[in-house]
Parts: C-alpha cells; structure tokens; sequence
C-alpha cells in the first residue's frame, strides 16, 4: 500500500513539472518573438511623424503612379476612371457567375402533361417548342442557344441575359482598357523599338522593358478581345430582336432555302416581327433602366420557357361562345 501511495505521488510531480515545462517553453518563445520583431523594427529616430508618412506611404505611391498611368492631372477623370472601372469590374464578375450557376432550363420529368411539339429521340422525352437537345450536358435545353465552353454550361432560356450582359459588359471593359492605355502603349511602343533599332541601345533596365512589353501585351490583348467579342455580342444582339436562338437561326436559314426550292412563300422569316421585339425590349428597360441594367439584377426571365406565344403572322382559331 506504500509502495502504491508513493508511485501515485511520484506521477503527480511528473504531471506537474511538464505542465509548467510547457509553459515555460511558450513564454520563452514568445519572448524572442517579441526580441526580434524590437531588433527588426527599432529605430532611434522613429517618432509619431515617421509613423503616420509610413502608414500613408501606400496612398501616395497609389496616387502618384495612377496619374501617370492615366496621363492625366484632373481628379475629376481619375474619379471617372476609378468608379466606372470597379462599376463594369462588377458587372462583369457578376454576370459571369450568374452565367456559369444559373441552369438553363430543363424539361420537367415529373408531370405528365408537357406542352410538347416532339420527342427527343435521345432522351426518349417530350420535348416543347425551341428544346434541343444538348450533347455535352446529355440532356435538353429550353430555349437552348449553344453550349459554352468558356462558362461549361449551356446557355438556354434562364441564363441568357447574363450570357448577353457578360460579353456586352467585357467589351465594353476591353474598349475602356484600350482607349484609357493608349498614351502608354504609344510611349511602351516607341521605348521598346528605340531599343532594338538604337546603336548603341539606350540604358533600359530589365524591370522597364518587361514593364513596356506587359503595356503593349495588354493594349494588343483588350484591343483583339473587343474587336472578336464585340462582333459576337452584336451577332447576339441582332438574333434578339429578331427572336431567335443560334440554333434557330441555323435551322430557319435552311427551311427558308428549302421553301424557295418548291416555290412556296417563305412566312419564317422573323423580320416582321423585329419591330415588336425592339418595342417590347425599349419598353422593358425604360421601366427598369435603373435595376435592371445599370445595377446587378438576378430577376428571373419572362416565362416557364414550355410555351411560347406564336407569331402575329400565324392565325389563331377562335372558339366561339353560344349564349343560350
């Protein structure tokens, strides 16, 4: 029982010199923590003044260097420059996440009582009007437009706006960094061919050539980018006001080929209803202009994209009522 008593005692101590071991070894770090962060910042010269100039040192290397990226002096362009640059950043940013995570649209499987033109011969389904079927995502697409790869996801009936409003802001982005850059890719240009054509060359450092060819990079990169991006969003644009989708227009283009081989009128042809389209879509933005276009919006799109109203050019049968 002694013997019992003493090694139960002895276990004590052990327990308690390592409780204070370890805390000794975290106050013994600390305390060179604290050593080296003094030894690395102390300075016999330092004083409130040198302090506040070294907390705005960022502030001031940012002014400096923005003006002389602008090329301009007025703090009124580099207040433009500032908001209307995070403004189309946010656009952008959101539109394009929208893009990717919004679903296109699918064809309900659960109720029985689609309002369908065919079925798919791939997913053995109903498939209503304007549904194609998509071979990448292996299912159909409401209102299906074409798959991007640049979003990998479809772009159908929910999630064209931000589709649209992605490559309409991005163009308007890449025309901004192109004609606000114009004075540096002009001065990165004639630095970099005064180099390679000068004997002997100029005394450049390695840091400002890089810096010139990053300008002339990104001037050449924006510039290609709106002149290849903005002639698909005016594509998409044009196929707006008429009505139609990629799809559509492809298939339209041969039926229309096909209609003037038998000599038959061609009443597919979207054009008259172009004005209706321009209408009802100036009318839209007039009435929401504000939180709908200038602002990020996430409101859903017109319609369950299953039935669709038919053309002013295709007659309607009319019920007639008998009062009796």
């Amino acid at each position: 029982m002694r013997n019992i008593r003493r090694l139960f005692l002895r276990c004590l101590r052990l327990g308690h010199r390592r409780k204070w071991t370890y805390v000794n070894l975290l106050s013994d770090y600390l305390r060179y923590c604290r050593l080296c962060f003094v030894s690395l910042s102390y300075n016999s010269f330092t004083n409130s003044d040198v302090v506040i100039e070294s907390l705005f040192e960022p502030i001031y290397w940012l002014v400096d260097h923005v003006t002389r990226w602008f090329g301009i002096d007025s703090t009124e362009w580099i207040c433009w420059h500032i908001t209307y640059g995070h403004w189309n950043l946010i656009m952008i940013v959101f539109h394009y996440y929208k893009a990717i995570t919004t679903s296109p649209g699918y064809p309900p499987q659960s109720q029985k009582n689609v309002p369908s033109v065919s079925v798919c011969r791939k997913c053995i389904a109903p498939k209503p009007a304007r549904t194609h079927h998509c071979s990448i995502c292996n299912r159909c697409i409401l209102k299906m437009d074409h798959h991007c790869p640049w979003l990998n996801n479809c772009v159908g009936h929910y999630n064209h706006r931000y589709f649209f409003s992605f490559c309409l802001f991005m163009t308007l982005g890449c025309i901004y960094c192109s004609i606000s850059s114009r004075v540096m890719f002009r001065d990165a240009y004639s630095a970099i061919e005064t180099f390679y054509s000068q004997t002997p060359p100029p005394t450049i450092s390695f840091r400002e050539r890089m810096f010139h060819k990053c300008i002339i990079y990104l001037w050449v990169l924006c510039s290609s980018v709106a002149l290849a991006l903005g002639a698909l969003t005016l594509w998409h644009a044009m196929l707006i006001t008429r009505g139609e989708t990629s799809i559509e227009r492809h298939i339209n283009k041969k039926e229309r080929k096909r209609l003037l081989t038998i000599g038959k009128v061609n009443k597919l042809h979207p054009t008259s209803n172009t004005l209706r389209h321009c209408n009802t879509a100036a009318f839209t933005l007039c009435q929401h202009w504000i939180t709908r276009v200038i602002l990020p919006s996430s409101h859903s799109a017109y319609g369950d994209g299953l039935t669709w109203n038919p053309p002013s050019w295709i007659p309607t049968k009319q019920t007639s009522v008998v009062a009796i």
